[in-house]
């Protein structure tokens, strides 16, 4: 059965960045102009910044070799060590970069019309489209599908559209993140909220959103110095062997955010108490994560606004690969196999956000529904495809 990965992998529990995350950066924030004396960033016309549309792929990417790796986990430690390494940041990183893209949502007609085009009707879409797949790939013929319990992949649409729909209320707050940190830790209490709308994840990866709506131009700027760079080089060093060190104890599973303590099988007031160390973990891996984007335009950057069709459909590869036997031949679980997969992965999801592959599927990620709404008097209709999915996709 598709297993509830964390971030992005597994079934109606698993994780993913869209409009997201996993999204594409919804609201069309205008890149700050640069400071006196600094150079110009160079990017995409139309006003997209090139640093963030790298930072978008670059994490799409380990989306996709992190579930590429689930198999192989049971078979190596290093893999698994890699595994918890890369899950205690990608999605994170996208969600804090999905509220920084986030921070200009009014909840005005314009920007809800968007909303439903980019992040609800895709999630609408996939969920029948998932449901259906894995009743092949799971072997489970009697799916049901239901809108309400998020399946494999989607989850990060419904957790994304309830976000921005709260963003108004994160914007007026005096304390927000120390909030939306004692909201999270609450939730980790809590072992009958249930599968609606995967609202443990939603609100226990909550904080890294509220993040990224109170961060500012100038801090990516600060993250990006050469003394930052160099430290993050020992930091990745140390959290790679505290990763390979927790792989007995399964430590990567607090970094899924989907289950309570009491799931977990732990005292309830483990819970708290490691919201806030896995917060502060992520955190710290997202900063060096973030300081190693490159900032200028590369071969990659356009990918960048291709980003939500990556994280949709490599989801299907996934839930593939265990049916299509290519995890049966012996050498694919040892370093071959892993090193194979690896740069598979890398390759299949660079393919899916190329721009033949956004023309064929543009229908369902970026609909015109013009005419689903009403014109607003005054203004001309809004074009359906500049919608909230631009976190993944788009500007994020």
């Amino acid at each position: 059965m598709c297993e509830r990965c964390s971030g992005l992998s597994g079934s109606r529990e698993t994780a993913a960045t869209v409009d997201a995350s996993p999204a594409r950066v919804a609201d069309r924030t205008p890149v700050p102009p640069p400071r006196p004396g600094e150079a110009a960033r160079s990017g995409p016309p139309g006003g997209r910044d090139a640093y963030f549309d790298n930072a978008k792929y670059l994490a799409i990417v380990l989306v996709a070799v992190g579930h590429a790796w689930e198999p192989l986990r049971a078979d190596s430690r290093t893999v698994t060590a890699l595994y918890t390494l890369v899950y205690a940041f990608h999605m994170p990183a996208f969600i804090v970069v999905s509220g920084y893209f986030s921070r200009g949502f009014d909840a005005s007609p314009a920007r809800i019309r968007r909303l439903v085009t980019g992040v609800a009707v895709p999630y609408v879409v996939f969920e029948v489209a998932y449901t259906l797949f894995t009743r092949w790939s799971d072997h489970a013929p009697d799916r049901d599908i239901s809108l309400l319990d998020p399946l494999y992949l989607t989850w990060f649409l419904a957790a994304l559209f309830l976000w921005r729909l709260t963003t108004p209320i994160w914007r007026i707050m005096r304390w927000p993140l120390p909030v939306a940190l004692a909201v999270a830790m609450l939730a980790s209490l809590s072992s009958s909220i249930g599968n609606d709308l995967d609202l443990q994840r939603v609100l226990q990866f909550l904080p890294y959103f509220v993040l990224g709506l109170c961060l500012r131009p100038e801090h990516f700027r600060r993250l990006r110095r050469w003394s930052v760079r160099i430290c993050a080089v020992p930091v990745f060093g140390c959290a790679l062997a505290v990763a390979y060190w927790s792989v007995p104890r399964s430590g990567y599973r607090w970094f899924f955010h989907r289950d309570s303590a009491e799931q977990l099988g732990v005292p309830a007031w483990y819970g708290p108490v490691m919201t806030l160390a896995t917060f502060g973990c992520s955190l710290l891996l997202v900063a060096c994560f973030l300081a190693w984007v490159p900032g200028r335009r590369t071969w990659f950057t356009a990918l960048g606004a291709g980003t939500l069709y990556g994280y949709l459909l490599h989801g299907f590869l996934a839930q593939g690969a265990k049916p299509a036997h290519w995890y049966d031949p012996a050498w694919m679980h040892g370093p071959p196999g892993a090193v194979t997969v690896t740069l598979a992965a890398a390759a299949a999801v660079t393919a899916l956000c190329t721009p033949p592959v956004r023309r064929v599927f543009r229908c369902v990620m970026e609909p015109r529904m013009d005419w689903a709404f009403r014109k607003e008097e005054g203004r001309a209709p809004q074009d359906g495809r500049r919608n909230a999915a631009r976190v993944l996709s788009g500007s994020r």
